[in-house]
């Protein structure tokens, strides 16, 4: 049997998930008539205390209606070097959008305040408009590193002054709510709007939210049906994203503790070169010239485990709801005692 660590995606309903799914009262969601839908969308925004949420069948989709929203064509976005919505959702910003993306080199995927001023346009004719700046929480491609609120409190204050929108791909952000301790009625108050995942830890089938005021939601919902996201009898969908928050929430920190215990095994293994800082569920880390990082995860895929190749000498692990103690066992056996070649 395989054991898969190439994404937190991988997850598949439990069984109770699944009872919770096939009992699920629906209706036409595209009518506002699906009453799990309509319950989904308002747990969700009561947890972030903001006003209203959207179901979507995706991340990438709810980060591109949020980019749509807040934009015009011609503008520009700030973001990472490191951000999903620039490297990962297959030229978005541009195709649908029509705007352009600025990329900032924050620490770890993660930029401040004073980075963000210094890259705001001027208003001149000959210059996009910066109209939006958008961050990473958990930030994937860099590991999975955690903002704080003590950081995201001055980018809002700076994109207050500045008339700018803020917009948080939060994929991952209940990973840093429990490693963090904070709340995440906290952190709607700082964001114009957020995206939520329930399809990665949390372990629901698909879907993802997006939250924020009442306005932004109708414009969204409208953007939603633009893009062919406009759902029908989806309730059976939203079941599974209300057990998640219900159930799911607390165990991540079982992800990050099995994350970082894989980390201490690789650190140690004489072909590792390097490896970013484990703080959740990813682990990221860079092999030596002598064997590229596709032959390694192939040769760890005849010991039936699989990881993801990041680039060239590059690999990642990603611990999740359907990788328990036993597997982890397992899968430090085939690290310590695998012969590389």
């Amino acid at each position: 049997m395989q054991i898969d660590l190439r994404s937190d995606t991988v997850t598949k309903p439990s069984k109770k998930m699944l009872q919770a799914m096939f009992d699920a009262e629906v209706g036409d969601d595209v009518f506002n008539e699906d009453p799990t839908i309509n319950r989904l969308e308002e747990k969700a925004a009561q947890l972030f205390a903001m006003e209203a949420a959207l179901f979507c069948p995706s991340g990438t989709m709810t980060n591109q209606i949020a980019i749509k929203v807040h934009t015009q064509p011609g503008d520009e976005v700030i973001c990472d070097t490191h951000s999903h919505i620039y490297n990962y959702e297959g030229g978005g910003i541009a195709f649908n959008s029509g705007v352009q993306a600025k990329l900032l080199q924050g620490n770890r995927g993660k930029i401040t305040a004073q980075q963000i001023e210094n890259n705001i346009n001027g208003d001149f004719d000959w210059l996009c408009k910066t109209s939006l700046v958008a961050i990473e929480n958990t930030v994937n491609k860099a590991g999975g590193s955690i903002y704080k609120l003590n950081e995201i409190q001055p980018i809002h204050e700076l994109c207050r002054k500045n008339n700018l929108r803020l917009h948080l791909d939060g994929a991952r952000l209940f990973n840093a709510l429990v490693e963090s301790n904070e709340q995440a009625k906290d952190w709607g108050k700082y964001f114009d709007s957020i995206s939520i995942c329930l399809s990665k830890g949390l372990g629901a089938p698909v879907g993802s939210l997006l939250l924020g005021n009442k306005e932004f939601v109708k414009k969204a919902r409208r953007i939603r049906k633009a893009f062919g996201g406009g759902m029908r009898q989806a309730g059976y969908l939203a079941a599974a994203g209300i057990f998640a928050l219900d159930n799911n929430v607390e165990r991540l920190k079982e992800d990050h503790t099995r994350a970082k215990k894989l980390a201490e095994c690789i650190q140690s293994l004489p072909i590792v070169k390097s490896i970013l800082p484990v703080e959740t569920n990813i682990v990221i880390f860079e092999i030596d010239e002598s064997i590229l990082a596709v032959d390694f995860a192939q040769q760890l895929k005849q010991q039936n485990v699989l990881v993801s190749v990041f680039g060239k000498n590059t690999l990642r692990l990603v611990t999740h709801l359907d990788f328990n103690d036993a597997d982890l066992e397992k899968v430090l056996h085939v690290l310590k005692h695998f012969k590389y070649s």
